[in-house]
């Protein structure tokens, strides 16, 4: 289900986004506005970049000895019209000329909405991020006032997850959002181990995103693996101004196995077991009573392996529905 909302709504939302740190994420961390770095161009193409060096004091903008100085005020929009941004930006004012080792001297930085820099008079590199969308222009600075207007020709994704009726848990699932390039959906990684309600400010484009549902639950996996087998992909397009809510539906159960001798039995220790699918890809491979793991809708085959023997059966998942897998013994 994909809905979206107008460019209002979403300068209030990502205003508060701003103002409230993500979580911890699965993979890695997803910072609610990152840094200059982390940014990508509508589209998803690489953002022109500006390497910044350590600050230098203001009045940098050229090795020409300065004569004036004025002030420029700075503000964004989403599209090419209002509202203004109310918050989350990250201004930097760099001096347009380059320094010998390439790199341009970071003059002066903001996180205000709309902030007003006095400087020097002389030619500046000024570059605004908010969340993965960046823009940059030349401005000119001499002996007086002036202003810019940034467009800034972004909007958001927000996603959230259902197993059956209910909505997923943020720590058990797991977004990621890529670029895609001709026939290669994943190209380009942007985001890693986004949350479900996490706003992600990102510039107009096309965007996949892989849902990834995570077990916070099952004991006895003989490596730490959180991720399952249930995965949601979907193709979405953000548009400037929008706030893109997407829900993904996964279709996955909770699965306990046990080995026994008869069916319905107590369940024998010491007992490891392989789920693999019926064309022999393995899955997990667990150890224990009573071991446990999240499953994808499907046919499945468990072989336990018991005092030197080997057993096997098949068995379906159903979305919702956690059960025990029995194997018997004979």
């Amino acid at each position: 289900m994909i809905r979206n909302r107008p460019s209002a709504r979403l300068a209030a939302l990502l205003f508060l986004a701003a103002a409230t740190p993500a979580g911890a994420q699965q993979v890695q961390p997803v910072p609610a506005r990152p840094p200059l770095p982390a940014q990508v161009a509508p589209g998803g193409q690489p953002a022109p970049q500006v390497q910044p060096a350590v600050p230098g004091p203001a009045g940098g903008a050229a090795d020409a000895p300065q004569t004036g100085r004025g002030t420029l005020h700075l503000s964004a929009t989403l599209t090419a019209d209002p509202p203004l941004v109310r918050g989350g930006l990250r201004w930097r004012v760099f001096a347009d000329a380059a320094q010998p080792d390439g790199t341009r001297r970071l003059v002066a930085e903001s996180g205000d909405a709309q902030p007003t820099f006095d400087l020097p008079d002389g030619r500046y590199i000024v570059h605004a991020t908010y969340g993965y969308a960046g823009t940059m222009k030349r401005v000119d600075i001499a002996g007086r006032a002036s202003s810019e207007r940034f467009n800034l020709n972004a909007g958001a994704i927000e996603v959230d997850g259902t197993l059956g009726d209910a909505a997923i848990p943020a720590d058990k699932l797991s977004i990621a959002i890529y670029v895609p390039d001709h026939n290669n959906p994943e190209a380009k990684l942007v985001v890693a181990g986004a949350k479900p309600a996490q706003v992600i400010c990102l510039p107009e484009g096309s965007y996949h995103i892989v849902s990834t549902y995570l077990d916070t639950e099952g004991v006895g996996s003989l490596t730490p693996v959180s991720n399952t087998n249930s995965t949601v992909a979907a193709d979405l397009r953000v548009q400037a101004g929008k706030l893109l809510l997407a829900t993904v539906k996964h279709r996955a159960a909770m699965l306990t196995l046990k080995l026994v001798n008869t069916p319905g039995g107590e369940a024998l220790a010491n007992t490891s077991f392989t789920v693999l699918t019926p064309g022999g890809d393995v899955i997990r491979e667990l150890i224990g009573a009573f071991p446990s793991l999240v499953l994808a809708e499907g046919d499945y085959v468990a072989i336990a392996r018991h005092a030197g023997k080997t057993y096997q059966s098949e068995f379906k998942v159903q979305s919702a529905r956690d059960s025990d897998v029995e194997v018997t013994a004979h």
